[in-house]
């Protein structure tokens, strides 16, 4: 099937991390906190819990820990209704990702636990384990090709989604401190975009796999030329410009006071998706996935900030242009 009928149909499998977020009350220093917030997050949990919130169907597939942690995060799916057949919880010293980061955009600061990261210990097994013929498309994030057995793992599920006819939706989600080098991050990215029918990354995403940021745009259009569907490339502040269908269609943003950087790209991609799912054309897809990233980022957390079509739709009438 094409990306669109895939993402049509509303069922998606998203492979990667769920973990634990921790953010200091109000607009506090990390180093000055005394009380915390707590929320689900990891990129692809993110995604799922905004696919759900916004009347898709999303399971994910994972690894986490033995432990309170890992215990919190499935609790945390079953209450955001995300499908946990395929999260395998493991036995051993790898531990479920903890992110701290604070709710602030001046000097903001995150602090990332991935060391012995139980995410990175998915399988081929858990993969192959997947009945790819009960979704519609596949949702990952870059993260989890960043260290094995995670990476041959996401890799084998890309191969079975196409075997099985469901479209590849990949989020490049560069973060240089999971990755051994930027050589091999290159590479595996650059693989796996290959494989990808939907394909979204922000400029320098797409630089740093073209080579040098000056060749992003051109790297973005020849993805779409040549294997992606749909190539969505970033451009943060200045919007985006989108490659579908033969055309390049340049969209803006919905200026919000925002409190915090973190949940942006996750949002935008529930949102876009959501979109399409509902008939939407191309542009109004993106605007509303746009509408998603500003709703998150003018909020504390990351998964709790993820709009449900009420919300959406109120923020859209309060916004009617995008910059």
């Amino acid at each position: 099937m094409t990306a669109l009928q895939g993402i049509k149909g509303g069922k998606f499998i998203v492979v990667g991390r769920v973990g634990m977020d921790l953010s200091p009350v109000g607009r506090t220093q990390t180093e000055h906190a005394t009380d915390m917030f707590v929320a689900m997050g990891g990129s692809s949990a993110n995604i799922a819990a905004g696919l759900v919130k916004l009347g898709l169907s999303a399971d994910l597939v994972t690894c986490i820990s033995d432990d309170a942690v890992g215990r919190y995060c499935l609790n945390q799916l079953d209450n955001y209704g995300v499908g946990r057949t395929y999260v395998r919880t493991i036995q051993g010293e790898e531990r479920t990702s903890l992110a701290v980061y604070e709710t602030r955009v001046e000097d903001h600061q995150s602090v990332i636990y991935r060391n012995n990261a139980a995410d990175f210990q998915m399988s081929l097994q858990d993969v192959e384990g997947v009945d790819y013929s009960q979704f519609t498309a596949l949702i990952t994030a870059g993260t989890v090709f960043a260290a094995e057995p995670s990476r041959a793992a996401a890799l084998r599920a890309f191969e079975l989604a196409k075997a099985a006819g469901i479209p590849i939706i990949f989020d490049v989600d560069y973060r240089p401190y999971s990755w051994p080098s930027p050589e091999v991050a290159a590479d595996v990215l650059s693989r796996a975009g290959a494989m990808s029918d939907v394909i979204i990354g922000n400029d320098e995403e797409f630089g740093f796999m073209a080579g040098s940021i000056d060749k992003g745009l051109a790297k973005a259009r020849d993805l779409a030329s040549t294997n992606a569907e749909i190539v969505v490339y970033k451009m943060g502040h200045k919007g985006a410009v989108t490659f579908a269908g033969g055309e390049e269609i340049t969209t803006g943003i919905y200026p919000v006071e925002a409190v915090k950087p973190t949940g942006a790209g996750d949002s935008f991609l529930a949102g876009f998706m959501a979109g399409l799912a509902d008939g939407r054309p191309m542009r109004d897809a993106i605007l509303r996935g746009s509408a998603c990233a500003s709703i998150v980022v003018s909020q504390p957390g990351c998964a709790p900030a993820m709009p449900n079509t009420d919300q959406l739709e109120m923020f859209l009438l309060d916004h009617p242009g995008a910059t």
